[in-house]
């Protein structure tokens, strides 16, 4: 059973937590597809780069999910991962190889220049970009730019999702 070692697998807790990590997946040229049954009768579906998404409560679907994983499919799966379905679903994607858990995306507030940084905190303390641009001597062009790829990097559509991103993961960094 050979699969590339590049399929995402992720387990995330809420239905919100899925469409950004399924937003960041379709930027990076994979298909989403709802449920996991495949489509394809092949076995190895790798090259497709299909991503298989849904939510996880029964094992029925928790054997379809592991299946598709198997045979090269990436998963996003809604799921407790404190339920007996949801650890079973977690060791049984974990010995296919690398798992995440949450929206994978840890790494986004690292990837943040400080100006992004800068106006991510400003924001989150209530300051429209206006003022938290001209608090960080910066134009509101430049501002709203910043802002901007830091909506693209948290894989969100609004501001404030993307303040909400920072937060969460800022918490989650030093917590």
């Amino acid at each position: 059973m050979t699969r590339q070692p590049d399929a995402p697998r992720h387990i995330v807790a809420t239905a919100a937590d899925a469409d950004a990590v399924l937003r960041r997946l379709t930027r990076a040229g994979w298909t989403a597809r709802p449920g996991f049954a495949l489509p394809d009768p092949a076995w190895d579906v790798t090259a497709a780069r299909l991503v298989l998404h849904g939510r996880i409560t029964d094992n029925d679907t928790l054997q379809l999910a592991v299946l598709a994983a198997a045979r090269g499919a990436g998963i996003v799966a809604v799921s407790d991962t404190d339920s007996p379905v949801g650890r079973a679903l977690v060791d049984d994607l974990a010995r296919l190889g690398p798992l995440q858990h949450g929206t994978g995306a840890d790494s986004t507030v690292a990837e943040l220049v400080p100006e992004q940084r800068a106006l991510l905190d400003r924001l989150a303390a209530g300051e429209t970009i206006a003022a938290a641009a001209a608090a960080e001597y910066l134009s509101l062009r430049t501002a709203n730019r910043r802002i901007a790829e830091a909506r693209a990097m948290f894989g969100v559509r609004t501001t404030r999702e993307a303040v909400l991103a920072y937060l969460r993961q800022r918490r989650d960094d030093t917590g």
